[in-house]
C-alpha cells in the first residue's frame, strides 16, 4: 500500500470550548501549534435537536454527572451564529482551515450560505437522519460521514440519500425505489466516490482499544470505492497513526487545552502537546511510505559494497589451477565476482596467479 497523498488532520475542538469563546481561540491556537489542517467546532441549536427529558449518554455522565439533562448541558455549550462567524474569521487570519458539524437545518444554513463551507462534516448521530441527510448533500460541495454506532446497511441507506441528492434535481422527492436507484447507478457511485469520505469511528469516549475494530477502514473502502478517514476517540496517538498506515485519508482527533477541564468530551482528547505528537508521527510516516518501488537508496547502494560478499581466495591459487571448494571461499567486501557465480566458477581454472585472501 502507497499513500501518495498527505493525511488531511482535523482537529476536532467540538465542544470542548465550554461555552468560552477565550478558550476556543485557545483551541485554535492550539491546532495551528500542533500542524493540524483544519480545526472543527459544532454548530447547533440544543431546543432544535433534543427533547427537554432526552438522556444523557453514559460516558457524558460519567464525565459531566447526573444533575442536569442533556438539553441543559447542551445549551451551555452552544456557539451562536455570531461566535461561529468570529471563530470562522480568526481561522482565516491565521491560515487554518475552519469546519464545523451541523446538527440542524439552520446551523447548516449559516454554514453553507453565511460561512461559505464546501466541505461539510456530519456526525455519527445524523448518519440515520435522512432528511437531513439530504439537506446536506444538496447544500454541500463535498461531505465527510462519520459512521459510529452504524451497520454496513446502514451506511450504504446513508451513502443511498446522499447519491440521489448529488444525482436528482433539487425538487425531487425520494423513495425507497429511487434512492437505491441513485446509489446504484454510474452517476450516483462517481459522485459517492468524488465528494464523500466515509470516518470509521466508534461512539464510546474513551474508545477501548478492544472497540475500535480498525480493519473496518478496509470493509469500508473495499465496499464503498470511496475515500476512508478514521475518527479517533481511543486514549493516545497511536491507533491513528495505525489508521493512516491501513490507508486513512483523513484523521479526526478531539483536542483540548486539559483533560481535566469539566465537560463530555475533554477525557478522550488530546492535550496540545500530544496533538503536535500525533501530527509529526503521522507525516513521518508519509515520509517512510516512499514511492513503492524496491529499489536501494543511495546509502544503501554505498554500504552494500560494505556489508555484502565477493568470491575471494582461500589460499594462494597459480595460473593454471582449477578453483574448487578447498581455494575459494565467499568474504566481504562486497566489490568482486558476486557469490551467485560461485559454482560456475568451479572447475575453471585460473587465468593468473592470486594472492591468498584476494578478490577474485
Amino acid at each position: 500500500m502507497t499513500q501518495s497523498k498527505k493525511t488531511f488532520i482535523i482537529a476536532e475542538a467540538g465542544v470542548n470550548h465550554n461555552g468560552s469563546m477565550e478558550l476556543a481561540h485557545q483551541l485554535v491556537d492550539a491546532a495551528i501549534s500542533a500542524g493540524a489542517d483544519a480545526v472543527k467546532f459544532q454548530s447547533f441549536i440544543a431546543s432544535a435537536i433534543v427533547t427537554a427529558d432526552a438522556n444523557k449518554a453514559e460516558y457524558q455522565i460519567v464525565n459531566t454527572g447526573s444533575s442536569e439533562s442533556q438539553l441543559k448541558m447542551l445549551q451551555s455549550l452552544e456557539l451562536s451564529q455570531q461566535q461561529q462567524r468570529e471563530l470562522y474569521d480568526y481561522c482565516q487570519s491565521r491560515g487554518i482551515q475552519f469546519l464545523s458539524t451541523p446538527f440542524d437545518s439552520v446551523s447548516l444554513n449559516f454554514l453553507t450560505n453565511n460561512l461559505g463551507l464546501k466541505t461539510i462534516k456530519v456526525g455519527s448521530g445524523e448518519l440515520t437522519n435522512a432528511p437531513f441527510l439530504l439537506e446536506v448533500a444538496k447544500s454541500a460541495d463535498k461531505i465527510i460521514l462519520s459512521t459510529g454506532m452504524s451497520t454496513i446497511d446502514e451506511v450504504a441507506e446513508a451513502l443511498s440519500v446522499i447519491a440521489f441528492a448529488m444525482t436528482t434535481q433539487a425538487t425531487a422527492n425520494p423513495s425507497r425505489t429511487s434512492l437505491t436507484s441513485a446509489f446504484e447507478s454510474s452517476e450516483g457511485k462517481k459522485a459517492v466516490s468524488e465528494r464523500v469520505t466515509l470516518l470509521h469511528c466508534t461512539t464510546d469516549y474513551p474508545t477501548k482499544p478492544v472497540d475500535v475494530n480498525l480493519r473496518a477502514i478496509l470493509t469500508l473502502g473495499n465496499k464503498f470505492n470511496c475515500p476512508i478517514g478514521f475518527s479517533d476517540h481511543s486514549v493516545g496517538v497511536h491507533l491513528a497513526v495505525a489508521a493512516v498506515a491501513m490507508g486513512a485519508t483523513i484523521i479526526e482527533k478531539h483536542l483540548t487545552t486539559s483533560r481535566a477541564l469539566p465537560g463530555p468530551d475533554h477525557q478522550a482528547s488530546l492535550e496540545p502537546n500530544e496533538f503536535k505528537m500525533l501530527v509529526s508521527q503521522i507525516r513521518e510516516l508519509e515520509e517512510a511510505f516512499g514511492n513503492g518501488e524496491k529499489v536501494p537508496t543511495e546509502v544503501e547502494i554505498q554500504n552494500k559494497k560494505i556489508a555484502r560478499r565477493s568470491i575471494v581466495s582461500a589460499k594462494q591459487i597459480k595460473i593454471g589451477d582449477v578453483f574448487t571448494k578447498d581455494n575459494i571461499v565467499i568474504k566481504r567486501p562486497g566489490t568482486g565476482r558476486p557469490p551467485i557465480e560461485y559454482w560456475s566458477l568451479l572447475n575453471t581454472k585460473a587465468t593468473r596467479d592470486i594472492a591468498e585472501n584476494e578478490i577474485i
